[in-house]
């Protein structure tokens, strides 16, 4: 019994780690070094991530300064950030690459705040469906007489109340990154 709602407990913890990777993406007009994250630089032919080749720095609130380890690789950070989709233009003086984050404006923070939500919609889709797959799980234990009738009832709930605790952490998580974008 304790072992079906631990399980349910740990992947549900890992669907709010997406969440909370996925909201660290979403640019809110502040530097933030998380929006490298996903760009990739070809690093004498091995697809490598910008923190692994340069040192990732926000000297100012709406700077990031960037480093390369090697300063052979310059251009080829220039160049991921530029194929990449975070969609701000580098500025390369030769040893150091800034990515300055521009204001962003009231209609693209409004459209963030919905994006922002979607991501919430999925993890708390991800959350019921662990939620689906424990019950299920704990019936499939009933109907083997490991577990009783009563004890099933009480697993259920507290099934229950784990997916609405969770649900209540996505709930304020989105509130607060929708409030990050929203105010400025």
């Amino acid at each position: 019994m304790a072992t079906i709602l631990k399980t349910a407990e740990q992947h549900m913890d890992k669907s709010l780690d997406a969440l909370n990777r996925e909201l660290g993406l979403v640019r809110t007009g502040v530097a933030n070094a998380s929006i490298l994250n996903r760009t990739l630089v070809d690093y004498y032919g091995v697809k490598t991530p910008v923190n692994q080749v340069a040192s990732v720095s926000t000297p100012e609130p709406r700077m990031l300064l960037i480093s390369p380890y090697d300063p052979n690789t310059l251009k080829d950070i220039e160049k991921a950030i530029l194929q990449s989709d975070i969609g701000i233009t580098p500025n390369n003086d030769g040893e150091v690459i800034r990515l300055v984050v521009p204001q962003l404006t009231k209609d693209r923070r409004e459209q963030l705040a919905k994006e922002i939500s979607k991501y919430g919609e999925t993890a708390k889709v991800s959350i019921r469906n662990i939620r689906r797959d424990a019950i299920a799980e704990s019936k499939e234990a009933e109907k083997n007489n490991e577990l009783t009738e009563d004890d099933l009832h009480l697993l259920e709930k507290d099934i229950q109340d784990l997916t609405n605790k969770f649900s209540k952490k996505i709930d304020a998580m989105i509130e607060r990154k929708s409030q990050e974008i929203l105010s400025d």
